[in-house]
């Protein structure tokens, strides 16, 4: 099991390789398709964005509410082909990382390989135990789209496995 700070570092993606198994400690954001929506409506008019794009690394969920002593409720993966229309040029735009669940199509595949960059899988069904990994959670834009707003969350130990790795190579071909 490789253990991976966030954000991360181009060192630490070429050394992954499709079906690897991580822990990432850092920061994330979670945005799903509302969210991305509302991205690229702020990219095309030249906004200041809610994260640090060349940073970060978006999770493909929306947490829900935190019950009294935790920072975060269940955060599951969201299905990340619902993304592939907005990945691309998301790793176009310097998006270090993605996790979802699921596979993505051909485009994206292309983004992460001609980017250098990585596409890892969270375990469907498994929110309660992602919310534990959860130690900071904070909307950080569009609020009014609350679970599918932006969060930034700090986490510790959250498991995940490489995908798609940064040559292009992934688990879900044979």
């Amino acid at each position: 099991m490789k253990e991976l700070t966030l954000p991360l570092s181009d060192e630490a993606i070429a050394s992954l390789h499709a079906g690897d198994t991580c822990y990432l400690s850092g920061i994330l954001y979670t945005a799903r398709d509302c969210a991305h929506r509302r991205l690229f409506d702020l990219i095309d008019r030249g906004m200041p964005l809610p994260l640090p794009l060349q940073e970060a690394t978006i999770y493909y969920a929306g947490p829900c509410p935190a019950p009294e002593g935790k920072a975060c409720g269940s955060c599951g993966p969201t299905t990340s082909a619902r993304m592939n229309a907005f990945a691309p040029r998301l790793f176009d735009l310097g998006l270090r990382g993605i996790i979802g669940k699921g596979e993505m199509n051909g485009a994206v595949i292309d983004a992460i390989r001609r980017n250098k960059k990585v596409y890892f899988a969270a375990i469907g069904g498994a929110g309660a135990f992602y919310g534990n990994a959860i130690k900071e959670c904070e909307c950080v834009a569009f609020p009014d789209l609350m679970s599918e707003a932006i969060f930034r969350l700090r986490v510790e130990h959250f498991p995940v496995v490489v995908a798609i790795d940064s040559s292009g190579k992934s688990i879900y071909q044979k």
